[in-house]
């Protein structure tokens, strides 16, 4: 089994919903198919352990039909060493993840950007059309940058 960790800053708000959509994908036979399976689980670089997600990230998910209870969760470095991958939304949670293995190649050279583009823009306090935008650009980038990951 391959665990893929996705990481934010507080865990409410994009990891949240990028775990729940790859989840659902995963699920649904659309990433994995030839990886064996996939557990998925998010954290924040910054978070409060147990805070709830954002209505507006659980609402988004709602309408999509996709399911998510998760609680906040804050990044350490024993749940970079036991994920698989790794994607941080921006450059900086890509660099705050490696800063805890930091020395460790193996470790350092599974943590990546879910974006390649660029950062993962942060929808907190911009209503429901910025949720379902980010929810939108996810269920094209996680499969597709999944897959790309999962075939090196």
């Amino acid at each position: 089994m391959k665990t893929v960790l996705f990481v934010c800053t507080g865990n409410t708000c994009r990891s949240p919903m990028a775990e729940a959509i790859a989840r659902f994908q995963v699920e649904a036979g659309k990433i994995g198919q030839d990886h064996g399976k996939i557990f998925v689980i998010s954290a924040g670089t910054s978070a409060s352990d147990g805070a709830l997600v954002s209505n507006e990230a659980i609402q988004t998910l709602k309408r999509m039909g996709i399911a998510h209870d998760g609680r906040s969760k804050r990044l350490t470095s024993q749940m970079v060493r036991a994920a698989d991958i790794v994607f941080g939304m921006t450059a900086s949670h890509v660099k705050q993840a490696r800063d805890l293995v930091a020395g460790e190649k193996q470790q350092v050279a599974k943590i990546h950007a879910l974006d390649e583009c660029g950062d993962v823009w942060d929808p907190i306090g911009l209503g429901d059309v910025a949720y379902d935008r980010i929810a939108a650009e996810f269920m094209e980038l996680i499969p597709r940058r999944l897959s790309e990951v999962l075939a090196r």
